[in-house]
């Protein structure tokens, strides 16, 4: 039998003690809440209106930025030209491309008409009969050329995707197209998986990955949408351009996907749609530090974001970090045993809500680490929020 007179007698291990239950208690309802959800989510009809009824299948356009991206163009372009949809165009800003970026979609275009390239001209000036393009664009970012991107699309329903993302099947439009279930919806979430690889970091990217996009969809399902990944994202060109597109937030390089969502979406005019014909994949970072920068991009745009929405938004790491710290207390100073349970009650719920949306994101195994990998990331997270936000990159996906 546990003896909890230490706890009774104690006012540091009685604090100590309520914070371990009360933490344990907001997680798991978190993990719930969040990560339970998105796992068996599915889309709701609502009478007398389907995809078929408001139009089935709308005429859309792909839109994608491209810098230097000849490889990942070559290697997926095809994928996305190809879909299985009776009326769709692909658009690409090439956005000061140096390497056979042109020379790739000059190629494609021959085989697919519905290829739209869009060169970024900027500047033009003839030095030797060679007309040479310089940049002019004042903001950084790709905000810009994916504003014109929008702009050279002919469709109302744009799907916004990198060149380094692949869709799961032929079936990626129709999939993204069925969150358009009401006349109000404006904004569809979409999930962009990585590719499974067998190396630790890898596999740390995948945790991360689909840690984040459980957060950001399970807030969306609830009600409260506020952020998406542009690798898998979907607006109406309309509604793009009546709330002002990008220009309140020009001045900073990153965010295109994060602030305009942030800044338009409610419950009312957004849907998800993570069906498995909606998915896309990428290649996982090929090191630390791109991962690592990956992150800091992720997190430069959270000062535009209200106090309330960042308290939100720091709900896991704080209690995940005031939940091991009273476990750690409490097992040297009162019965370890019981305090090992409940951590161990605590894991087991953890992996059973990450069960589900792992198979559905095709994420593996992830899950069956998540409690070590989350602990990890109780560091690596309070490093990152500490890092200065600067880099000198011109163009950010």
């Amino acid at each position: 039998m546990f003896d909890f007179s230490a706890f009774l007698t104690n006012s540091h291990t009685l604090a100590a003690a309520v914070t371990l239950v009360v933490t344990m208690a907001i997680l798991c309802l978190y993990y719930g809440l969040f990560h339970f959800r998105v796992g068996r989510w599915k889309l709701k009809e609502k009478p007398g209106e389907t995809p078929q009824s408001l139009g089935g299948t709308p005429p859309v356009s792909v839109v994608l930025t491209a810098c230097n991206d000849a490889n990942w163009l070559r290697e997926n372009l095809v994928y996305l030209l190809e879909q299985d949809y009776p009326d769709f165009e692909v658009v690409v800003v090439d956005y000061l491309s140096k390497d056979d970026t042109p020379s790739v979609l000059k190629l494609l275009k021959d085989y697919y008409p519905h290829l739209k390239a869009v060169p970024f001209v900027g500047n033009i000036s003839v030095r030797e009969g060679v007309a040479l393009h310089e940049d002019v664009n004042l903001f950084q970012g790709k905000k810009y050329p994916l504003s014109i991107g929008i702009k050279s699309a002919k469709n109302d329903i744009v799907l916004l995707a990198d060149p380094d993302c692949m869709p799961k099947n032929m079936q990626w439009l129709r999939g993204m197209v069925k969150g358009y279930m009401t006349r109000e919806t404006q904004i569809v979430l979409g999930y962009c998986g990585l590719k499974r690889t067998k190396t630790l970091l890898g596999a740390m990217q995948q945790y991360d990955n689909l840690a984040y996009s459980c957060h950001y969809l399970g807030s969306a399902l609830l009600g409260h949408p506020y952020t998406g990944s542009g690798r898998n994202l979907s607006y109406r060109r309309q509604f793009f351009f009546k709330r002002g597109a990008f220009i309140s937030h020009y001045d900073i390089a990153t965010g295109s996907d994060d602030l305009f969502v942030y800044h338009n979406a409610d419950r009312k005019n957004t849907a998800v749609c993570i069906g498995e014909d909606a998915l896309l994949t990428t290649e996982p970072k090929g090191s630390f530090a791109q991962w690592h920068q990956l992150r800091l991009d992720r997190v430069a745009t959270r000062n535009r974001h209200s106090v309330g929405s960042r308290l939100a938004e720091h709900l896991l790491p704080v209690g995940n970090l005031l939940f091991y710290a009273a476990a750690a207390y409490l097992m040297l100073r009162g019965p370890w045993g019981l305090v090992l349970l409940l951590v161990l009650l605590k894991w087991a719920w953890q992996i059973v809500a990450l069960w589900q949306p792992s198979r559905r994101f095709d994420a593996g195994l992830v899950y069956l680490a998540a409690p070590l990998l989350e602990i990890y990331f109780i560091v690596a997270n309070t490093i990152l929020i500490l890092t200065p936000l600067h880099s000198n990159r011109k163009f950010k996906k």
